[in-house]
């Protein structure tokens, strides 16, 4: 092999890499970077629980291990995977969400900014594409009829 030829070859290879990593952010020249699912679902429990209206995650089943849970002297506290189920392939996730909404919020708009916080929060943190975000809406917390609420009519 001449010099040219093996130099087009190695320039070649390059491109080809280099084209790799522009579509693939987690594939580099030095190798394949993995990210776990519990990782996304971790990362995807705490961007959903940032979004103001969010007042609890899981299926009231979930929820009421997570509280006893809770109660166990030595527990490390809710469980930020609660509520949360991922799928995540090499390049893509899909996120699954329950939650439960704070009464008096829009569950539309609530949805769609839990939608962009998480699917951001996921890209940004993981390099994954995001191909899609379920929510399902399980519940509406209501105060405590024992607060102090405004009377409706006066």
């Amino acid at each position: 092999m001449s010099q040219t030829q093996g130099s087009t070859s190695e320039q070649t290879v390059r491109s080809r890499a280099g084209e790799r990593s522009a579509r693939d952010p987690l594939s580099t020249d030095e190798g394949r970077i993995s990210v776990s699912q519990s990782v996304v679902t971790k990362i995807a429990g705490v961007a959903c629980r940032e979004v103001g209206g969010v007042h609890d995650m899981g299926t009231s089943g979930g929820r009421a291990v997570g509280a006893l849970r809770e109660r166990i002297p030595g527990s490390s506290g809710p469980s930020v995977s609660q509520g949360v189920a991922v799928e995540v392939g090499e390049t893509q996730a899909a996120i699954d969400l329950d939650i439960v909404v704070e009464y008096g919020i829009s569950i539309a708009d609530l949805g769609k900014s839990v939608q962009r916080n998480v699917k951001q929060t996921v890209e940004r943190m993981t390099g994954l594409e995001v191909t899609e975000i379920n929510i399902n809406v399980d519940d509406v917390y209501l105060p405590d009829e024992g607060q102090e609420t405004a009377p409706r009519v006066s």
